[in-house]
């Protein structure tokens, strides 16, 4: 039997620049703090072209070439899916400028811990940066919900 599942797409991109990252220091109530640019993907929209996208409107900047470096998903309750595509690259160009959706800069990796960041983020990072580690998934259980990170 085939089961079609409600599924919300999302991407997230990690720009760096040698040692730096870009950061946005989310103004969303419902996961602020220190992350990585992204946003839903729209309809008609390829997730290359939803990523490219939203740094574009989060950043100012133009990415080209992001390369698919992992997922984070979890299961709801309503068992519909979410599902978050991470992409990474260190070709752009444009003028850095933040958004709405909160101020970017530039930061060392190094100092990322230092930062207040968006909750999980810092289980997140290690799959933007080991090429070992491809998902980030939440396991619902009775406790609570579970980190699988593989």
């Amino acid at each position: 039997m085939r089961e079609r599942v409600l599924t919300e797409l999302t991407t997230m991109c990690m720009v760096y620049n040698g040692s730096k990252v870009l950061v946005q220091n989310r103004t969303d109530s419902a996961w602020p703090g220190i992350s990585f640019p992204g946003g839903h993907v729209e309809s008609g929209e390829s997730f290359t072209e939803s990523v490219i996208r939203e740094v574009r409107e989060e950043t100012g900047l133009t990415i080209r070439h992001p390369v698919l470096c992992g997922v984070k998903d979890w299961e709801n309750e309503d068992k519909s899916r979410y599902i978050i595509l991470f992409f990474k690259t260190d070709k752009f160009d444009g003028q850095l400028t933040s958004s709405s959706e909160g101020d970017v800069f530039w930061v060392e990796k190094e100092e990322l811990p230092h930062y207040s960041l968006a909750p999980d983020f810092a289980d997140m990072y290690p799959i933007f940066e080991n090429d070992q580690l491809s998902e980030f998934f939440y396991r619902p259980t009775k406790e609570g919900w579970q980190k699988e990170i593989r």
